[in-house]
């Protein structure tokens, strides 16, 4: 989530988003069927769901990947690209399998800035700035299109997205849209989903012409700002910063299913990211004020556990064969890097002197993790082989969803780049 000032907030608690290890007996309350309600812990939804799936991370070893791409175990959402990994959703983004489409683009790095309102553009191989667009008030995110033809930089101040043509990295004109703190894709490309933040609402797109389509309203859902999707592309799951909870949607309806709030609800700095696990069994959702990551089963219904990772939690990525999970630590100055099936914990990045990593993505080839340092002005790239700091470059005021181009995947689901 975005910090509305400049102040460091490293120092001192922060009005906006960090674990503490909680046992398994501790996520014994229910959950709240809506975002307002008792504070007190909750881990099930009080709406009757179906049973959680039997595959759930656990902090056992790893399922061996199967030898050739099984069938699909469930159909998933009509007109979405056909599952071909069913244990691993991610399989057709991995390490340099660029489509006909993108393979052409301009290799660049797009940083948003919060503050100075501008996209900034590295040349990855140089590490060199080499462009700066103006993009409005409060630029948060640089987000690639259903068919990542075009990269949206979403301004939730300045109410519109700014084009970027994806094979030149050249802004076009901005396009009207209602308070964009983020942006994401339907599995099925049939809309564009505006995460307005301040309006505490889904605004349904349709994604060639822009115009409105519908309006999912999360009433008392304060902070609603990250998301993504069931492995069938059926649900999609959006955090809520401030409520300490997660809104569960179903997209083909457009419904606000049900509200299930972490057993430790902070409503300062609460649900950041989220990401699904490769094989669909569970969603990781970083809490910036709780220091780690909740553990949602893969239907949707209920917390299952909790994985301490660092102070700030904040962004998740996976490495390019969805093996590592890379969790930012935005108030600790490190990366935690787990096993995306299991949870469990793989080894802890350092960056020297401190840092505020925050969202970013993987090169194409997976052997870099770029990073925006939100309270430091500055870009990390690191070495996904050791967590080595290959380079800090300067950049604007608060960089934020920097974007990593061009991305392997048939498809993008939004955000940095969720591609599958």
């Amino acid at each position: 989530m975005v910090e509305k000032t400049t102040v460091d907030t490293r120092a001192r608690p922060v009005p906006r988003r960090t674990v503490l290890g909680i046992g398994i007996g501790a996520l014994a309350g229910a959950a709240l069927a809506g975002c307002a309600g008792s504070p007190a812990p909750a881990v099930t939804a009080e709406a009757p769901a179906p049973a959680p799936r039997a595959t759930t991370p656990q902090a056992t070893a790893r399922p061996p990947a199967p030898t050739t791409p099984a069938a699909p175990a469930v159909a998933g959402l009509p007109g979405m690209p056909p599952i071909i990994d069913p244990h691993n959703v991610y399989s057709q983004a991995g390490a340099n399998m660029l489509s006909g489409a993108v393979k052409d683009d301009r290799a660049l790095v797009y940083v948003p800035h919060d503050v100075s309102g501008d996209v900034w553009v590295i040349d990855p191989r140089t590490f060199a700035v080499v462009a700066k667009h103006p993009a409005g008030e409060q630029v948060q995110h640089v987000v690639p299109s259903y068919d990542m033809r075009t990269l949206y930089a979403a301004d939730d101040v300045g109410n519109h997205l700014l084009p970027i043509d994806a094979r030149t990295g050249l802004p076009g004109r901005p396009i009207p849209a209602i308070a964009p703190y983020n942006l994401y894709f339907t599995p099925d490309g049939r809309f564009a989903i505006v995460v307005a933040e301040a309006r505490a609402e889904l605004i349904w797109y349709d994604p060639h012409s822009w115009k409105q389509r519908d309006v999912t309203a999360l009433p008392d859902c304060a902070g609603i700002d990250h998301a993504d999707f069931s492995a069938d592309g059926r649900t999609a799951v959006f955090t809520a910063e401030f409520s300490g909870r997660v809104a569960v949607v179903d997209v083909a309806s457009h419904r606000h299913v049900r509200t299930i709030a972490m057993p430790h609800r902070n409503t300062g700095m609460g649900p950041q990211d989220i990401k699904t696990a490769p094989d669909g069994s569970a969603y990781y959702i970083a809490d910036s004020d709780e220091g780690g990551l909740w553990v949602l089963d893969g239907t949707a219904t209920k917390v299952l556990r909790f994985i301490r990772t660092g102070k700030g939690a904040h962004g998740l990525y996976l490495s390019r064969d969805a093996r590592q999970l890379y969790v930012t630590n935005r108030l600790e100055g490190s990366i935690s890097v787990l096993d995306s099936y299991t949870g469990a914990s793989v080894t802890k990045w350092k960056i020297p002197g401190g840092g505020s990593p925050d969202m970013g993505n993987v090169s194409a080839d997976g052997s870099r993790l770029w990073l925006s340092g939100r309270y430091d002005d500055v870009v990390y790239v690191l070495s996904t082989t050791d967590g080595k700091l290959i380079r800090k470059i300067p950049v604007g005021r608060e960089p934020h969803g920097l974007c990593v181009w061009p991305q392997p995947g048939r498809y993008s689901l939004g955000h940095t780049g969720i591609t599958r």
